[in-house]
């Protein structure tokens, strides 16, 4: 027996959850959304220069002033800046005035290049966040079925937000932070060893303290990010799932236990994230102990220096100034360094759905009619490589034929459908799906599922009117063409007696039609598709026997040259298909018109005589109920 199996697939899952791959360094991404952002990014990183130098002039001017024009030690500035602070020896005041009109210029400076700097990032980074939201929806978008149905909603749409949004974050801020804050070492360290070399080495040897316990800090931050980022997204899951769920979990009073489920899942994600506060207040508290014994030292050491000569008043309030500018980028990286942990765990985790593989087509994939036999020659399949769906199927639907495929639950009738639309791809060895003798793992993707209607038992309505809901699948969106088709669904009466008709909202997955509109409504919008071929899943087990039979016969007049396949518990449903297939763990056993099954003694007859009998009952007790 052959076993085909898609197992291979888990290789990357675990209860329906992410698991961490192996892969390159995450921030790699950041270079691949900067592409057309980069001269804003120059620019931003320009201006930050700019911004800083000019900031650190101004403490120059100031010892200026105290050194040169209230003291006697001659300028350390450029020869042009000295005439412009000092344009009269004579005149003091003077003086002090061009140095305080300087002082001012260069603050006003450095603030238009700060606003510059600040306006260039936002722009860019929104840029590349609005890049990274468009290439993850498009991404999940041509994700597999397979890979849909193992993941959560919730997990998925936690990720697509909150992990999106902590990207931002680092890109609008941190990264043009980060840039600043090694600029800013960089240059306080140059002018304060011009200053004094002495002061300069105790001061700089505070910078790998900081280092060291950042690093260690880091590690223990990203640990517990990524632990507190994976339960907020089962949180969004369980509160997803739950606010969809909302009439049945209504219908059957399990709001308390709904309650008490939320409660626990959101107690272990505010227990997480207060231990990764408790992390961090520990980090900050070390970092600010760090940062006022340095200033501290500085200060002390600083003021014997003067005191003894070693350097100048002015010199001891400069070397102040930039020890102080020192000590809060080197915090700051510190800081980053932690924001760095948080949005590598959220860049893994987004990457973790980019590098998954999208579905793809052959380049030479072909678009032929699809309106030619469907024939399935010795089709087996698995979905977990344990026990087989589908065994050795052969059977061919007629093109323009109405077929029936009857069988319980797990006997694979569905899993037939999927894999003719590629909801699952039929592996190499596997046997073969045709349609007009063309192996549909030849055809084009998009064009085969264009070429064929599906209507699920639990049909997917979106938060809009019914008449866009039907229309979705059509260019054409003519009322008269609309109603005409659900007139073959059998709703149009119904949705006629709507305050609004068909422009009704039916709410979130169609929450305010009841199971047989919402039925019927699917098969409404298939038939706008005008597909050759039409495949109905279960899904008119909804609708009363007396609906079921309108619908099937408006149905065979509609569609009487297409292909049409009926999967149905129910045989009523079934009884005037061309032919019936009857499955059973997974084979075909039996096959043949209503009339030939109900003579042969089999599953089929079994399940004929048990639903006739249940009509019965039921028809007699409604007539005993009857006044």
């Amino acid at each position: 027996m052959l076993l085909c199996s898609r197992s291979s697939v888990y290789v990357f899952l675990k209860g329906g959850v992410f698991l961490k791959k192996p892969s390159s360094n995450p921030f790699s991404m950041l270079s691949s959304l900067s592409d057309g952002y980069r001269l804003l990014l120059i620019t931003s990183a320009v201006t930050t220069i700019l911004s800083i130098v000019f900031n650190y002039l101004m403490p120059q001017v100031i010892r200026f002033a105290i050194d040169t024009v209230l003291g006697d030690q001659p300028s350390a500035l450029p020869a042009v800046l000295t005439s412009i602070l000092m344009p009269d020896k004579q005149d003091t005041m003077r003086n002090l005035i061009a140095c305080a009109i300087m002082a001012m210029v260069f603050s006003v400076l450095s603030g238009l290049f700060t606003y510059l700097c600040r306006y260039t990032m936002a722009k860019a980074s929104e840029g590349m966040i609005e890049r990274l939201r468009n290439r993850l929806f498009s991404h999940v978008q041509k994700l597999s079925y397979h890979w849909h149905v193992t993941h959560q909603t919730g997990d998925i749409i936690q990720r697509c937000t909150s992990d999106v949004e902590v990207v931002r974050g680092f890109l609008s801020a941190q990264l043009l932070e980060m840039f600043r804050t090694v600029f800013l070492i960089a240059l306080s360290l140059l002018l304060m060893f011009s200053i004094s070399v002495k002061l300069s080495w105790i001061s700089t040897a505070f910078v790998p303290v900081v280092m060291l316990y950042s690093g260690v800090f880091y590690a223990k931050i990203s640990k517990n990010f990524r632990k507190a980022d994976e339960a907020e997204g089962d949180l969004s899951a369980a509160a997803q799932e739950n606010f969809t769920g909302v009439r049945v979990v209504r219908a059957f009073g399990r709001e308390a236990y709904e309650i008490d489920r939320f409660e626990k899942k959101n107690n272990l994600f505010s227990a997480l994230w207060i231990k990764l506060g408790h992390w961090l207040s520990f980090y900050w508290g070390i970092g600010d102990l760090v940062s006022a014994i340095q200033v501290m030292v500085i200060v002390i050491l600083g003021a014997l220096e003067a005191y003894a000569g070693s350097i100048t008043l002015g010199d001891f309030l400069l070397f102040s100034a930039y020890n102080s500018m020192l000590v809060w980028p080197v915090r700051s990286l510190g800081r980053i360094l932690s924001e760095m942990s948080k949005t590598g765990v959220s860049i893994s985790r987004l990457n973790e759905i980019l590098n998954e593989p999208e579905e793809d087509d052959d380049p030479n994939a072909l678009c032929p009619p699809l309106d030619g036999d469907i024939v399935f020659d010795h089709v087996s399949f698995d979905y977990h490589g344990v026990n087989p769906v589908l065994n050795d199927i052969n059977l061919t639907i007629h093109a323009g034929e109405t077929v029936g495929i009857l069988g319980a639950t797990g006997s694979g009738k569905s899993t037939l459908m999927y894999l003719l639309d590629r909801l699952y791809d039929l592996p190499n060895d596997c046997g073969t799906i045709t349609i007009g003798g063309v192996d549909i793992r030849n055809i084009r993707r998009d064009y085969l599922r264009r070429h064929i209607g599906f209507v699920l038992q639990e049909p997917f309505l979106f938060s809009k009117t019914i008449r866009e809901n039907i229309s979705i699948t059509s260019l054409q969106n003519e009322l008269s063409a609309i109603r005409h088709s659900a007139s073959v669904a059998a709703v149009d009466e119904a949705i006629c007696e709507f305050a609004q008709g068909y422009d009704t909202v039916v709410g979130e997955r169609g929450v305010t039609l009841s199971g047989g509109q919402k039925q019927r409504v699917a098969i409404a919008r298939m038939l706008m598709q005008e597909a050759p071929i039409m495949i109905f899943d279960d899904s008119l087990s909804a609708v009363d026997a007396e609906t079921d039979a309108k619908i099937r016969s408006a149905l065979k007049q509609a569609t009487n040259k297409r292909t049409t396949i009926l999967i149905s518990h129910r045989i009523t449903t079934l009884m005037n298909a061309d032919r019936i297939f009857v499955m059973e763990k997974g084979r075909v056993v039996q096959s043949g018109t209503h009339e030939t099954l109900c003579k042969e003694n089999g599953v089929y007859r079994q399940i004929y005589e048990i639903q006739g009998t249940l009509e019965e009952e039921l028809a007699n007790i409604n007539k005993e109920v009857t006044p």
